[in-house]
């Protein structure tokens, strides 16, 4: 990305030169009432009571049971069968001790047990897996080559909570052996191998996770050809469903028109969707979807207005107009700051008749959210400003809150009204683990893939300097540190999502989806900023019809 910087009079301003988008308004061209998802549907609908059956149907083994579950979870169904799937698995957690001292189960079974109980909140001991131990403290060499069990395995240690050594051990002793087998596998299993390796499924964006596996699946031998074409259609249901809601999108950002008059901001309206189905992907979810992607859009133009274009003293006088959130005030702010302030105050209006009744509190929980982003965001101007170098431990207090995964959620919940209440807004204010570590996650993530390009428009210090200059070491050491944290915040998420849990498990499993999503766009660059990078992904969630 090349660096600028642009005088207008005797002002610089810092300009990034931003990369435009790939897409343009092409989205906008779907029809927003598309037939095919009825039929889908009604397909889907047809299918399903014989899924259900086979789920529910007397299975004598175990490793049978645990196996198909895990196969709903794969292929992205299981959502369909919540309820079912719950009682099973309380049913075989009731009796685990005793099943597993009655039954010699191998690795790939126990490492499918564990992994499946755990995503439902059920806390299987680690110690199922010291018998794979030898008496010297190392994994035994019976095991060194059993490809499906240590991938299995592999896939299970992130899972783990902490304190839980035998999982570590477990995670560098897998990925190691993986890494040599891969290059011995078939094709087939080879690219799973990878893929695992690349992102394990428990931090993977579901949909895409579903399609990949469900293409792994159809080369399967033993596949359930039901189950497939189930598994198919319900993806391909939701593809229409998320086109609609895209060519909504698309034509609501071409109408506000801020990519013209906002030349130096990220155009990135398709991105934002694709962050929306990651953190919420089920059909009841399509309004908090939306709100997502509008709340996420105009996150961007304003991140991108105080990163890389405004001066200090036309933030200040945003940050102070914005506190009052009143169109009686926008002659206080820059002209070309007016369509911001326009666009977020229409936001507003449009969110509290978004959901109809009962909007308000929500419409004004989501607007101090943005508020709160814009004071922290103006920190951190001042600090580039001032040239002022934060602590560690004062950076990240502030950026926790310019993670912006205080406000997605605010919009987010609009959307959940069955969700979220009274008590589970208590609960988010009080800063749980799991809210803490989805934002910790998205701040040094986002700053470890976009610290060179901070550094060459002369921005204020990501975290990764932060450390360096505190603790006085290299970078590769400070950024090793801040994997571990990013590493000791998923285990918070796991932990906090262990039975029981303060709050439902479909609200914690969001805040781990935010982090999935932010460990899919940030794990190896700044897939946002260089939308190219997501191309394929966004066209296999959104345009690539599977064959069915």
């Amino acid at each position: 990305m090349a660096m600028q910087a642009k005088k207008e009079g005797d002002v610089f301003r810092p300009l990034a030169n931003f990369p435009p988008t790939i897409w343009g308004y092409s989205f906008a061209k779907f029809s927003i009432l598309d037939p095919e998802f009825k039929t889908y549907t009604k397909e889907v609908e047809a299918l399903k009571e014989a899924v259900i059956h086979m789920l529910m149907q007397s299975m004598e083994k175990l490793a049978d049971k645990i196996e198909f579950i895990n196969l709903l979870c794969r292929l992205g169904v299981s959502y369909h069968f919540e309820n079912e799937i719950e009682k099973q698995l309380n049913d075989i957690f009731i009796v685990l001790p005793d099943l597993l001292s009655k039954n010699d189960y191998d690795l790939y079974t126990l490492a499918i047990l564990f992994q499946v109980l755990r995503q439902y909140g059920y806390k299987v001991p680690c110690d199922v897996f010291n018998k794979f131990k030898d008496s010297d403290g190392g994994f035994k060499k019976t095991i060194s080559s059993d490809v499906e069990g240590l991938l299995s395995l592999y896939e299970a240690t992130f899972l783990s909570v902490h304190g839980e050594d035998i999982l570590d051990e477990a995670l560098a002793f897998t990925r190691q052996r993986l890494e040599t087998l891969a290059a011995q596998s078939s094709p087939r299993l080879a690219k799973r191998i990878s893929n695992a390796l690349l992102r394990p499924f428990h931090q993977g964006i579901e949909r895409l996770e579903a399609r990949q596996y469900i293409c792994f699946y159809e080369g399967d031998e033993s596949r359930n050809e039901t189950l497939l074409k189930f598994a198919k259609l319900d993806y391909s249901r939701l593809q229409c469903l998320y086109k609609q809601k895209l060519a909504f999108l698309s034509s609501w950002w071409k109408e506000l028109n801020l990519a013209e008059k906002l030349p130096y901001i990220r155009d990135r309206v398709v991105e934002a969707y694709l962050w929306a189905v990651g953190a919420h992907f089920e059909p009841e979810y399509a309004l908090a979807r939306l709100m997502i992607a509008k709340y996420a859009k105009m996150i961007s133009v304003v991140d991108d207005t105080y990163d890389a274009y405004g001066t200090i003293d036309e933030l200040r006088r945003f940050t102070d107009a914005f506190q009052r959130c009143d169109a009686d005030v926008i002659d206080e702010v820059p002209e070309y700051m007016k369509v911001i302030y326009k666009g977020l105050l229409n936001l507003f209006d449009e969110t509290e008749s978004a959901g109809k009744e009962g909007m308000s509190y929500r419409t004004s929980y989501a607007k101090e959210k943005f508020k709160e982003i814009t004071r922290a965001y103006f920190v951190e101007a001042k600090w580039f400003n001032e040239g002022y170098a934060p602590s560690m431990e004062e950076y990240t207090e502030n950026g926790l809150i310019t993670s912006a995964y205080c406000l997605l959620p605010a919009a987010s919940f609009i959307g959940m009204k069955n969700v979220v209440g009274t008590k589970e807004y208590e609960w988010v204010e009080s800063n749980p683990k799991t809210v803490i570590a989805s934002k910790l996650i998205c701040r040094l993530m986002d700053d470890k893939a976009t610290r060179e390009d901070e550094r060459k428009r002369g921005q204020c210090a990501t975290s990764v300097d932060c450390y360096m200059k505190e603790y006085g070491v290299s970078e590769t050491e400070a950024i090793a540190e801040i994997q571990k944290m990013c590493a000791n915040a998923w285990k918070d998420m796991n932990e906090e999502s262990m039975k029981p849990t303060a709050v439902p498990r479909v609200l914690l499993k969001y805040y781990v989806n935010l982090a999935r999503v932010i460990d899919f766009v940030y794990k190896y660059m700044d897939s946002y900023t260089y939308c190219l990078s997501l191309k394929g992904d966004v066209y296999t969630l959104f345009l690539g019809q599977l064959p069915i």
